[in-house]
């Protein structure tokens, strides 16, 4: 959306008493730095999730400061302003205890006669043209995301009908849908993502705009669609927004030829119910859940008439893994973890009294497996027994001597194989005998 384009209208200003924005809930140190700014005669905005959260009655998790004063202006008020990023300049205002406030000068969108004639400078140009309060809302994605909070006047003003669509629980995009999808086709996915999160309905517009720009998010780069991934499962909405880009087409081009069956849902609902438990977020776990419906399937096609030895299974999961894992650049420590879940499982799976218990029991990822096991249990609905006697004999090996080390993977062949009776330890191998060293021959010889 250039200048040109944008509609001129007033903004909706709410006033303080006709809001439930306080100061007590801002961060003191994010309060110094719009005070300071305020005072300096520059326009000090409090801007983005911030503000929704707050309208909203929710605690935010951050906060981000928007201004007229450009990064150099920024610096030279705070002696702790260092300016970051070369081709979107920021300036970070860093306190004790690693505390960042970020300032943004107001951006807009250039008209076309601005940019430069080198097309390689015109990205950077674009993403540096200062601008307006009013130009800068217009230029973020979500209607709800582009409120602002002054510091002068204590007021939040709206230049984009977000605080109507806040009212009515509706998520809407800034501008034409098709268009700024085009523009930056990760923005279907946060539309998705922050619909889930606030229980907000789409738009029909935005919905359907999603559904004919679905193939776009395939162009965008993988390492950034990798962490937009993980951010789902650190806010708790993997499952809904899974299924809603599912049910729009854009599933399938966000991770290549990837589709959720009704196994994958409910394990990923279980890993929100985890994680808002308080667990941690794990890319080798959510790995595991995003394709443990294939390994099991795959396994299943391959077992026939017996059961698949643990090479075979390791085949399995590396190919299984392998193509995600190469596609978005993730490392092969990261895969190994994820692909011990699923060497682990089967070995669960299998009952006790196999070779190898004890060491698998004393192995530090046994635990994790175990974890694994128990979310697969809860989202398939089976396997509680077989889950309580693991757990009883793990409790068990928890006073046995440190294992070797190896995990399951590792194990020798003839470690895996079945019928040999466990606790004989291997027998070393003699020394080999060596004779005495012949002298060293004399210089003069």
């Amino acid at each position: 959306m250039t200048t040109s384009t944008m509609p001129d209208t007033e903004p909706v200003i709410l006033p303080r008493d006709r809001h439930c924005i306080s100061r007590k809930q801002i961060d003191e140190r994010c309060l110094k730095v719009l005070y300071r700014l305020h005072r300096s005669g520059y326009k000090a905005y409090l801007v983005g999730g911030s503000v929704r959260d707050m309208l909203l009655g929710r605690s935010p998790k951050d906060f981000d400061v928007a201004t007229d004063a450009t990064p150099e202006q920024i610096k030279t008020l705070f002696r702790n302003c260092f300016i970051v990023g070369r081709r979107f300049r920021l300036a970070h205002i860093r306190f004790s205890g690693n505390y960042v406030v970020e300032v943004a000068t107001f951006r807009r969108n250039p008209s076309p006669d601005e940019l430069p004639e080198d097309p390689l400078e015109r990205r950077g140009f674009v993403e540096n043209v200062f601008g307006s309060p009013q130009e800068d809302a217009h230029r973020r994605d979500l209607s709800i995301n582009g409120l602002f909070y002054d510091i002068g006047t204590f007021s939040v003003i709206d230049y984009v009908g977000g605080l109507k669509d806040l009212e009515n629980q509706r998520l809407r995009v800034i501008g034409d849908p098709l268009v700024r999808f085009t523009e930056d086709p990760v923005r279907m996915l946060r539309a998705l993502e922050f619909s889930a999160r606030l229980g907000f309905s789409l738009a029909e517009e935005v919905r359907e705009a999603i559904y004919m720009r679905a193939p776009l998010i395939a162009e965008a780069a993988p390492a950034r669609i990798r962490e937009e991934l993980l951010e789902l499962f650190r806010h708790r909405v993997a499952a809904p927004v899974f299924s809603q880009a599912q049910a729009t087409g854009l599933l399938t081009y966000l991770i290549p030829g990837y589709e959720k069956d009704p196994l994958t849902a409910s394990l990923l609902q279980a890993t929100d119910s985890l994680t808002t438990q308080g667990a941690a977020v794990e890319e080798y776990r959510v790995l595991a859940v995003l394709y443990f419906s294939d390994f099991l399937k795959s396994c299943e096609a391959c077992e026939g008439d017996g059961e698949l030895h643990i090479a075979d299974t390791l085949k399995i999961a590396n190919r299984i893994l392998g193509q995600h894992c190469q596609y978005f650049h993730i490392a092969s420590g990261i895969r190994h973890q994820a692909r011990e879940l699923f060497i682990g499982f089967t070995r669960l799976r299998r009952g006790q009294g196999r070779k190898g218990e004890k060491r698998f029991l004393r192995h530090p990822l046994t635990p994790l497996i175990l974890d694994f096991y128990r979310l697969w249990s809860e989202a398939a609905g089976e396997g509680e027994e077989l889950l309580q006697i693991w757990e009883s004999a793990l409790a068990k090996a928890k006073s046995a001597p440190a294992s070797s080390g190896r995990t399951a993977s590792e194990e020798k062949p003839e470690e895996q194989s079945e019928g040999q009776t466990e606790g004989k330890s291997p027998r070393r191998r003699r020394p080999r005998r060596r004779g005495p060293r012949k002298p060293a021959p004399s210089p003069e010889g």
